[in-house]
């Protein structure tokens, strides 16, 4: 994929998130890997909605600005998780409103905020661990995703959001959308009696995804 392309994917899933009511404003922020040592990222204060792909931030993995508007001040820790993940290659992060809603709550499994009851919560995602609240653009926050990147694909920011990542933009864009889902069944079957899957099941499921 040309340099060109990729952003015009990026574009257009933006514009995908926005429509569908995953984010609002100028709320959220995307990337992905161009190659090795540059990173492709939305502006700051840019709606998800009305980005154009000229516009977009070309950085460096050391933060330096190549090309295209001054990025959004939670690239700081996008690129941490690149430096810290050769593997991850493009993140999601978005304020959805379910994701966001639980990530309000109080006395949440830091370790994974969803205990599964889908496989394909198990198979997308795994496990959604919490980070503790720090304003945004805070560099804890870039300090804790850093130190966690190897350890999975999404990661609840304590009465925040989400952040999402996967092996191209379109697979992290899915991970997301189905991780917003599962948050959504959670809130929708408060009060039932859940079923969760046993150890073996998510055992089973991990294992058929290696």
């Amino acid at each position: 994929m040309t340099e060109l392309e990729q952003k015009i994917e990026m574009v257009n899933l933006a514009r995908s998130l926005f429509e569908r009511g995953y984010t609002v404003g100028g709320a959220g922020n995307l990337s992905v890997r161009l190659d090795e040592n540059r990173v492709l990222v939305t502006p700051t204060g840019s709606s998800l909605g009305r980005l154009q792909a000229e516009r977009l931030s070309v950085l460096d993995l050391a933060g330096n600005l190549l090309s295209g508007d001054k990025p959004s001040k939670e690239s700081v820790f996008h690129l941490e998780m690149y430096r810290k993940n050769p593997e991850c290659h493009a993140i999601v992060h978005l304020h959805s409103t379910y994701l966001t809603a639980l990530s309000c709550l109080e006395n949440l499994n830091t370790e994974n905020a969803i205990q599964a009851f889908t496989p394909y919560y198990v198979m997308r995602v795994g496990t959604l661990p919490v980070i503790p609240y720090y304003r945004p653009g805070d560099i804890n926050i870039a300090k804790e995703l850093g130190e966690r990147a190897l350890s999975g694909k999404a990661f609840l920011l304590a009465n925040h959001g989400v952040v999402v990542t996967g092996k191209n933009l379109i697979d992290a864009v899915d991970n997301t959308e189905e991780l917003e889902e599962t948050a959504k069944l959670y809130f929708i079957l408060q009060g039932q009696k859940i079923r969760y899957l046993t150890e073996n099941e998510i055992k089973d499921l991990q294992n058929r995804g290696k």
